[in-house]
């Protein structure tokens, strides 16, 4: 498995199709604004391929100073359950190493239709190495944990990655939910 920076047409479409599919679209930024995010530095789009470079998924994250916010994290549908996500997700996190590697989940403490697939979800990412950090953000509607990579970090560190990246338009919808 490799990860490669996606600058190509093919690996674009490919990217946006999983990302379409693979996230709510209340969920989901503009793809054009991953794109000019990543034309200005502060973001890179991987292409998750095997030894063939068949396309297998996307990672797609934000930077800002010294975090790293994995904002988007698939693998296509019919290569899940193989052991694809925990390899690509090692090598996420050994590339981020120098790093305060972050993301964000849906709060798997809340009744939802999903609930069963959030737990999932968590679980995935605690069995690879990240851990709760004490707050919740409610982020455009949507309660989120916060789970990290052997890293500090709070709301207000949180919040400026937004703010700075996405500007207001986004971080206007950000807001500390309840710490522990």
């Amino acid at each position: 498995m490799k990860l490669i920076e996606a600058i190509n047409q093919s690996h674009l479409e490919k990217i946006q199709n999983l990302y379409n599919e693979a996230f709510p679209s209340a969920e989901r930024k503009s793809f054009s604004r991953l794109i000019q995010t990543r034309d200005k530095g502060n973001a890179e789009i991987l292409a998750i391929e095997n030894e063939n470079n068949d396309f297998l998924g996307l990672a797609i994250t934000a930077m800002y100073k010294d975090l790293v916010l994995l904002d988007y994290f698939a693998i296509l549908p019919t290569q899940r359950g193989a052991g694809i996500g925990s390899k690509i997700f090692q090598s996420l996190k050994k590339k981020y190493a120098n790093k305060r590697f972050f993301l964000e989940i849906e709060r798997t403490d809340i009744p939802a239709d999903n609930q069963h697939q959030r737990q999932k979800r968590k679980a995935f990412y605690l069995k690879n190495g990240m851990t709760n950090m004490p707050f919740f953000v409610n982020l455009c509607g949507m309660e989120m944990e916060i789970l990290a990579n052997n890293c500090k970090l709070d709301y207000e560190e949180y919040f400026s990655l937004y703010h700075n990246l996405f500007g207001k338009d986004i971080s206007q919808y950000i807001s500390n939910v309840r710490k522990f």
